[in-house]
């Protein structure tokens, strides 16, 4: 089940599964300093409520009654495109074919928006992802870094999948 985030309390649980993914996922990529680093200014529930207010779309996947993982989408109508800002699955629900869900509602999203792309940025270094995310239709377009203050840079692909 998909679930769109609009109350305190999916918010909170959203940071919880953040700071336990990015902490399983993203260490070993980027080292606990970045990752304590951009959970706290991407991830926690100040900033996503923040993300919320400016336009971000949060929405939970449950598992067996349980919060699996979670998609922010940032359509950009005058572009016609819509990007997946975060599209994460907690290491215990991976296999379940639940980041495929995720991604089939992005793609039903952009159509009901009359997107022509979806969009991403990944880490260029997240090597299993970026092999996901072409199994899903995502071609590589460009290679981008953002700093993204305290020292730190995101050194990404910027996919995109064709509508």
């Amino acid at each position: 089940m998909i679930k769109a985030v609009t109350k305190p309390k999916e918010i909170k649980r959203i940071a919880q599964l953040a700071h336990r993914i990015w902490n399983q996922h993203y260490v070993p990529i980027i080292g606990q300093a970045q990752v304590d680093y951009m959970v706290d200014k991407f991830q926690s529930e100040a900033a996503i409520t923040a993300q919320i207010d400016n336009g971000y779309l949060y929405y939970l996947i449950y598992c067996e009654d349980l919060p699996a993982g979670y998609l922010a989408l940032v359509p950009d109508l005058t572009a016609k495109k819509l990007m997946i800002s975060k599209i994460y699955i907690a290491q215990e629900f991976r296999g379940k074919h639940l980041g495929q869900q995720l991604i089939n509602f992005s793609v039903s999203q952009a159509i009901e928006l009359y997107a022509s792309f979806l969009w991403l940025t990944v880490n260029k270094d997240n090597l299993k992802s970026i092999e996901w995310y072409q199994a899903q239709g995502f071609k590589i377009k460009e290679k981008v870094e953002f700093d993204i203050g305290n020292g730190f840079i995101m050194d990404d692909y910027l996919m995109e999948k064709k509508l």
